[in-house]
């Protein structure tokens, strides 16, 4: 499968999360555990801010 790269402010993150959160979880909860994997690497502390 082919990644992109995408660079996005907290806050656009945070409000495909809140958009993603709306969604069947069995649907979405896989890409919101990789997003915030990912967000989490690259911020201090390991974790999103809260929305």
């Amino acid at each position: 499968m082919q990644e992109l790269e995408l660079t996005l402010t907290v806050e656009e993150v945070n409000q495909i999360l809140e958009a993603l959160g709306n969604q069947p979880f069995k649907s979405v909860f896989a890409l919101i555990g990789k997003i915030q994997r990912q967000a989490g690497e690259q911020l201090q502390g390991g974790e999103l801010p809260p929305a």
